[in-house]
């Protein structure tokens, strides 16, 4: 199944926020160039590996906001991901350099969402689509409600 169109906008190359022109979303991008170790035998990135970039998404997204994962275990909240889904479009080789695109989606009282876009350095190819989703607690892993930095953050990312 072919996905739908994404076209992200560089508005500005001193941002890692794009555009996409198709939706109006703004999403969040990080680049990464596949290493040897992501590759299977059939030469093409294990399909585990996504949800390794995925995080590598959330974690650069979180950082650039300046509300990195340590800070919000250091406030004794924790994250843990409850669901996962990828949708597979295109393979990635060794050594390709991607794209990528995270947002801020879903928020509920103990569980919020990342979407995420993995796309060619070149934007010609969408090679996979997802999301994650994370239930809120506590240090001693007790679901708690969604802290109050992380519900502004949500509020606070353009929506469009």
């Amino acid at each position: 199944m072919k996905p739908k169109p994404f076209k992200p906008e560089i508005t500005d190359e001193n941002t890692p926020y794009v555009r996409d022109q198709t939706t109006g979303f703004v999403w969040h991008r990080t680049s990464h160039r596949t290493l040897y170790a992501d590759t299977d035998r059939s030469q093409v990135v294990y399909h585990a590996n996504y949800l390794r970039f995925f995080e590598q998404g959330r974690a650069a997204l979180m950082r650039d906001i300046a509300y990195p994962y340590r800070e919000i275990e250091e406030s004794g909240f924790v994250y843990p991901i409850i669901e996962t889904k990828l949708n597979y479009f295109a393979p990635l080789f060794y050594d390709d350099l991607m794209w990528i695109h995270t947002r801020p989606a879903a928020l509920e009282r103990v569980r919020l969402q990342f979407d995420y876009v993995i796309t060619s350095h070149t934007y010609d190819q969408i090679i996979c689509k997802g999301y994650t989703r994370h239930c809120a607690t506590n240090a001693r892993g007790i679901p708690v409600g969604v802290d109050e930095k992380t519900v502004r953050v949500w509020t606070q990312f353009p929506q469009g």
